[in-house]
């Protein structure tokens, strides 16, 4: 259930898949059937069986074929997907649910068009429609602006405390939201453990708790219990891919690369975007596998996770840490996982900014590395500090600097995450910026936190799936 619908990250993707609740219709095989494959990740039989029915005029195959549009990832698919939806209203309430869903998470949404989605979600939530508190949530957290009379804060309390599973996880978004998740571990702990039967996304919540908390003896407890659902089909691929992310993130606790690789491999088969996950894995952990082994698992998932198979195929190519380092071939493979790659916007940056091509080209940096910055990528407001203040291949701009090293401190401090090449450089900036252009930074800083406000979607997005991707763009700093 991120940043136009071509900004939608994997991970959104995935969580608003589920989130639409997909349902079977009985007495059709076929359905069932595209069903089953959509879950599993499926796209190419899920298609093939939502299409035949649908051209037989089955509602339900339709709205099922506008699934699998959703989680192609495809920006024109997902234009079909809500032209679908909106067809399909008139008559079907699940259509309406997932129309008020879609256009929830739509990025650059009209006011129009967020109010739409609030009626659809409300009238969908009235009618009992599984799965619409959270985009509803999503949408009041998103757009406060659109919508000043509602406090999210109460409306979460409130559904909470009539008893609806969803308020839970909604008050978990909220958290992540303002950044206070490791304030309330042991209230999410709570909310997941009474909700882990029915919303699997738990399994990913708890994981990450437990290894926030170092505890290890509870960790392995529901990897196992984890593990038994899946072998069952009482848990998709999907979450398990999601915890194998947890347990392989440093910043999240001490890291287990092994039981990352033992559950990616358990789940690759049915969820082929788990090889990618499993190739990054091995990328950032040689010993467990060399570079024959990451191409052969990008190979298998490319097909089911292509931008993230282009992130990583650049990655190498850039880094040169397996490879021979081929910037221009870095450059084709980060241009193909743009735009839901985020951080493929910001090693465009870096290669243009560090003139990995021939010659350094300034603005072509500033614009992928602002988009970069504006879409929350950690390390791409330091780049962007660093191009001004050194002012290679361009005069330096210390007004420009100190609005970037700024934006760049800010957001280290509020991952709690030291960095002290940020630390470094601001001081530099702080002493060498004359008072006059210190006042102008002000005011262009409040310019850009205002066009980040309204572009806080990924953010959100991906606060709301819980769904820890792995880290990139701290290459190190020239």
């Amino acid at each position: 259930m991120a940043d136009t619908f071509k900004n939608l990250h994997r991970p959104v993707l995935l969580g608003l898949a589920v989130a639409i609740g997909l349902a079977g219709c009985a007495g059709l095989p076929d359905q069932r059937l595209a069903n089953e494959a959509l879950k599993n990740g499926d796209l190419a039989l899920a298609q093939k069986n939502y299409q035949q029915l649908a051209d037989m005029g089955y509602v339900d195959a339709q709205i099922g074929l506008a699934d699998t549009w959703v989680d192609s990832g495809d920006p024109a698919q997902l234009a079909k997907a809500e032209a679908t939806y909106r067809a399909a209203a008139a008559t079907s309430p699940r259509a309406q649910s997932r129309l008020g869903k879609l256009l929830a998470v739509k990025p650059n949404s009209t006011e129009a068009e967020r109010h739409e989605a609030e009626g659809l979600l409300t009238k969908a939530f009235d009618n009992g429609e599984p799965g619409v508190l959270m985009p509803l949530a999503l949408l009041y957290l998103q757009y406060p602006q659109s919508f000043p009379n509602v406090n999210a804060q109460q409306k979460i309390s409130q559904w909470r405390a009539q008893g609806y599973p969803e308020a839970g996880l909604a008050q978990i978004i909220l958290y992540r939201m303002q950044n206070t998740y490791d304030q309330h571990l042991g209230e999410v702990e709570s909310i997941c453990k009474q909700a882990l039967e029915t919303s699997d996304i738990c399994y990913v919540e708890l994981a990450t708790v437990y290894q926030k908390q170092n505890r290890t003896q509870d960790r392995d407890n529901l990897i196992e219990d984890l593990k038994n659902k899946f072998h069952f089909g009482f848990v998709t691929g999907q979450r398990v891919d999601g915890v194998a992310r947890v347990m392989a993130d440093p910043s999240i606790g001490t890291p287990d690369p092994k039981v990352a690789k033992e559950l990616l491999e358990d789940a690759a088969p049915s969820w082929p975007q788990a090889y990618i996950t499993l190739a990054d894995l091995q990328y950032n952990n040689p010993d467990l596998g060399d570079v024959d082994a990451i191409k052969a698992n990008i190979d298998k998932g490319h097909e089911a996770d292509p931008t993230r198979a282009e992130l990583l195929l650049g990655r190498m190519s850039y880094e040169g840490k397996l490879i021979l380092p081929n910037a221009q071939d870095a450059l084709g493979h980060f241009q193909k996982a743009v735009p839901e790659q985020v951080s493929g916007y910001y090693y465009i940056g870096q290669i243009y900014r560090r003139g990995y091509l021939g010659m350094v080209e300034p603005q072509k940096a500033v614009d992928n590395l602002l988009t970069a910055a504006r879409r929350g990528q950690n390390s791409a407001d330091f780049a962007l500090a660093q191009l001004y203040a050194n002012g290679r291949g361009t005069m330096p701009n210390m007004t420009n600097a100190y609005v970037f090293i700024q934006l760049a401190k800010a957001r280290a401090q509020a991952m709690n995450q030291p960095r002290p090449e940020i630390d470094e450089l601001f001081q530099t900036i702080d002493q060498q910026v004359l008072p006059e252009q210190r006042a102008q930074a002000q005011q262009i800083l409040q310019q850009e936190m205002a066009a980040r406000g309204a572009m806080a979607q990924d953010n959100a997005a991906v606060a709301m799936h819980a769904l820890p991707e792995n880290e990139v763009g701290e290459d190190e700093s020239l």
